[in-house]
């Protein structure tokens, strides 16, 4: 059935064989999954294993040996061509389990990041993923959500609906419950329907799902699959140019070997053979792969630590971070509300948190009506828990829950006010209105509208004072007294509502149309709320502090609250100011620009303050980091360095504009996502670091030994072997290293740093050179003492290898000698390095091996020189870099002085 809009609500709960009020059963949703299949568009075709292992065989680098081995058995040289083919295979192998390892990351990744549904099932509201939903399911749709499945509406409160995706329109669609006449209306104007992949702009309501998958109008759709694009991150692409360069320069070396030794008289075949090897192990390809590989293994463990990347760029980007603009509620604190203070009637009232009930004390009817407004203005609401007999539970958005709480421990229920006071409509709240009102019908007083709401906003719209069963004038100073008392509140870091009250006129609340009726009120009360910081924030901010980052809180709340928390967690400090969204307004942004740096917290500011708040730090040139959870917090969260999304109270849409998502709202994990980003980092600059340097060794001991009129140092078959051995495992293993010591200690790195940035590019030209020397030194002594050309060429080889393994402990840290970092720190290195040396020995010394790589086995006079080349290579680096830390040091002295004097000058 496609006409559901010319149906009745009832009438589509009835078809679909369902019940507005409990939805379906578990057990029928599950016979209906079976039926239907998943609420998902057909999915994009994955890549398969075998495509991934067919890859390994696409690279050009890869191509030229499979050209090479071909030669070579075309020349009669079998064993050199199965060799070639079996180190072309075993390097095809690793690379497919490491690909292959990414690929399933990245697939878990997307599977974290899929789309929520707020549903009925069994009677009570539960959130299940949205591929899960089948026709016949109610859900709940509110300011934010995206309409998870095609439906039918069956209730709706000022439900506003962008259908722009469908429908190219960007003006939001006012929906509602009531039934079309029209028999075959175009989507726009299917106002009683929802579809998929819409997105509600405001307002509330309820829907019964006609159509999911593939049968709803966005499956209907060719191309229309709402999928996240893959995205290189600015360090890949890079790296991909730098290695188109590097291809470029190793292929021209690689051509002056081929033709000095052919020059020199080499057989062309064995010459060809050279500088096919010499490329294959000179040119890093791996360098873009390994980095995907350290990219996803990151996103990995920043997943365990709840922060779940969207957007592989902003891996790369949470290193540079110097800013985070942090919600207050429910982020830097617990979101666990407790009403512990009430004021009515011009007392205060101290509530004990006790879990007896209240039913027997007796009321006054102040204090009587501001319990029914919390009652019957709310969202949340009160059930039995069905594990735990005569126990209830509230479900709802944590200040709500806290209201309904207080109110059903006075034994004030929204259930047991419904014969009296009948609730009929709604007023929702949003961030700009900060205050929600509902219209219900009282038997004696005929309708009243509650409302409830920010208590500056609910005072300053107030003309009366509820007082015992009294309405007085709400005078200038029963105002300055009220303001007083919220001020006192805030001071104690408590969270302050308002509510009040008022008598409407028949016909004056319109409910598709309600207006602004929360005018003239009845001022009844006071609720104070406490929501103490998380346990793990002020460490966090500290941390954060600590590397550099600043930290700013963004609230919604009242300034004095705000800085209580701030004090509390040690974000506000002894100069840094507090300024409110009125006197954000009063400034420039010229004048914001240059002042943001002294404020430490934005109070009651609104989300379009929070975009302000971040195109300035921008402008000041800060890499920002912003949190958002409500629809309006998402251009400033997408106008944000790295938006940060809520993962428990935020919005589909603001998910959407995020880079990650921090799936436990706490703010220690957002500084912990910052310090995996920089591991992430360093980890990657390892990598370039030990790859680059290995292949400037490699290129120059074969370049060398050609220059100085010598046999070739190594075999083809040998460079091939070391390219697998040392580029392999090794090289991957590094990307697990765990965080160097004062990760967080150090500033940020600036966000335009180069990949060759602090001395890293000198570091590998001399490493490479110092390997490269020690195995040219090496060759030249075995050949000097008579040793043989093929033991000559096993020490060479042996050497180069050993060299590369050891190095790679050196490239562990960038900022320590690597004799103070403890090996077994990383023992995936570890078993790397073993394997590796064990494969060396395999072809050093069983005959089968020997034959093939043309080797020979080593004495111990051969081992005690390779073990002097090895240290010698690993002593040499280390004073290089103690040698250029002194430097250092002494020119940052120098300048300190050289600034000291100038000032003192100047003065």
């Amino acid at each position: 059935m496609n006409n559901w809009f010319n149906l009745s609500a009832a009438q589509t709960v009835k078809a679909l064989s369902t019940n507005i009020e409990h939805g379906l059963t578990a057990a029928e949703a599950s016979r209906r999954l079976e039926e239907v299949g998943q609420n998902q568009l057909s999915a994009v075709r994955k890549i398969s294993p075998w495509r991934i292992f067919a890859d390994q065989f696409t690279d050009f680098m890869v191509l030229v040996l499979i050209g090479a081995a071909l030669v070579s058995g075309f020349l009669g040289e079998q064993e050199d061509a199965l060799t070639i083919l079996a180190i072309i295979i075993l390097n095809a192998l690793l690379g497919f389990f490491q690909e292959y390892r990414a690929e399933k990351s990245l697939e878990a990744l997307k599977e974290l990041t899929s789309p929520l549904a707020h549903v009925w099932r069994d009677g009570k509201p539960q959130r299940i993923p949205a591929k899960e939903l089948v026709p016949g399911d109610i859900i709940a749709l509110e300011s934010g959500d995206r309409v998870p499945a095609d439906g039918r509406i069956v209730a709706a409160i000022n439900l506003e609906i962008n259908e722009a995706t469908l429908t190219g329109e960007s003006m939001a669609v006012a929906k509602t419950e009531e039934v079309l006449s029209q028999t075959n209306p175009v989507l726009g104007d299917q106002r009683n329907m929802v579809f998929a992949g819409t997105v509600v702009t405001s307002g509330r309501g309820k829907a019964v799902v006609c159509a999911t998958g593939m049968k709803t109008e966005i499956g209907k759709i060719a191309g229309m699959i709402s999928q996240t694009e893959d995205e290189a991150t600015p360090l890949q692409k890079r790296l991909e140019q730098l290695g188109r360069w590097l291809v470029v320069i190793c292929l021209g070396v690689c051509a002056m070997v081929g033709t000095l030794g052919v020059l020199r008289g080499e057989p062309p075949r064995q010459m060809f053979m050279a500088a096919v090897s010499l490329a294959v192990a000179a040119i890093p390809e791996g360098l873009p792969a390994i980095v995907t590989i350290a990219l996803a293994v990151g996103v990995q463990k920043m997943i365990k630590r709840k922060a779940i990347v969207r957007k592989l760029p902003a891996v790369e980007t949470l290193g540079c971070a110097t800013v985070i603009c942090s919600d207050k509620t429910g982020t830097l604190t617990q979101n666990k509300l407790t009403v512990t203070k009430i004021w009515a009637g011009g007392r205060e009232y101290l509530l004990k948190p006790e879990s007896s009930p209240r039913n027997g004390v007796k009321l006054s009817f102040d204090i009587k009506r501001l319990l029914e407004i919390g009652a019957l203005c709310n969202n949340a609401y009160l059930e039995e828990n069905h594990q735990k007999k005569g126990r209830y539970q509230i479900t709802g958005e944590p200040t709500e829950a806290a209201i309904v709480a207080v109110a059903a421990g006075y034994g004030i229920t929204a259930q047991g006010l419904a014969k009296r006071l009948r609730r009929e409509g709604e007023i929702p709240f949003s961030s700009e209105r900060k205050r929600m009102g509902v219209w219900v019908k009282e038997a004696q007083e005929g309708r009243l509208l509650m409302v409830k709401g920010a208590a500056d906003v609910i005072l300053e719209r107030s003309v009366h004072f509820l007082k015992g069963q009294s309405v007085i004038e709400l005078t200038p100073e029963l105002k300055s007294q009220i303001k007083a008392e919220i001020d006192r509140w805030g001071a104690e870091a408590l969270r302050v509502l308002a509510f009040a009250y008022r008598l409407v006129e028949p016909g004056e609340i319109k409910e598709r149309d309600p207006g602004d009726p929360e005018r003239d009120l009845i001022f009844t009360g006071l609720m104070g709320m406490t929501d103490p910081p998380r346990p793990e924030s002020g460490q966090a901010v500290i941390k954060a502090k600590r590397a550099g980052i600043q930290v700013k809180m963004i609230t919604g709340d009242y300034p004095r609250t705000a800085a209580a928390i701030g004090k509390q967690i040690s974000l506000l400090r002894p100069e840094g100011k507090i300024i409110t969204g009125v006197e954000l307004d009063r400034l420039s942004d010229a004048e914001l620009t240059r002042v943001i740096g002294e404020i430490d917290i934005f109070a009651r500011v609104s989300p379009h303050h929070k975009l302000r708040v971040v195109k300035a730090l921008k402008q000041n040139g800060e890499v920002v980091a912003m949190t958002g959870d409500g629809v309006n917090d998402a251009p400033a969260v997408k106008e944000s360095d790295i938006g940060v999304a809520m993962g428990i109270s935020g919005t589909d849409v603001t998910k959407e504009a995020s880079s990650m998502i921090i799936a436990d709202d706490n703010f220690a994990t957002i500084v912990a996502a910052v310090e995996e980003g920089r591991i992430i980092y360093d980890n990657i600059r390892k990598f370039i670091r030990y790859l680059l340097s290995c292949n400037i060794g490699e290129i120059l001991t074969m370049f060398g030994g050609i220059l100085l009129g010598l046999p070739f140092p190594l075999l083809p078959i040998q460079m091939l072997w070391v390219n697998l051995v040392t580029d392999g495992l090794p090289a991957i293993a590094l990307g697990m290293d765990p965080a160097e010591p004062g990760v967080m200690s150090r500033p940020p790195r600036p966000s335009r740093e180069g990949i060759f940035s602090r001395g890293l590019g000198w570091k590998i030209v001399l490493q490479g050179l110092l390997i490269g020397l020690a195995t040219l030194g090496v060759y030249l002594i075995q050949l000097r003492d008579g040793q043989g050309l093929v033991l000559a060429r096993t020490t060479a080889f042996t050497t180069l290898v050993f060299a590369q393994l050891c190095f790679v402990f050196q490239c562990r840290s960038e900022r320590h000698s690597f004799l103070k970092n403890n090996p077994f720190q990383n023992l995936y290195l570890v078993g790397a390095v073993m394997i590796s040396t064990l494969m060396q020995l395999t072809v050093v010394y069983l005959p089968w091996f020997q034959k093939i790589f043309d080797t020979g086995s080593l004495t111990e006079r051969d081992w005690f020189l390779i073990l002097f080349a090895v240290v010698s290579v690993a002593f040499c680096g280390d004073l290089a870099f103690r040698f250029r830390r002194v430097i250092r040091k002494h020119l940052a002295y120098f300048h300190w002085n050289t600034n000291r004097a100038v000032k003192a000058v100047v003065k």
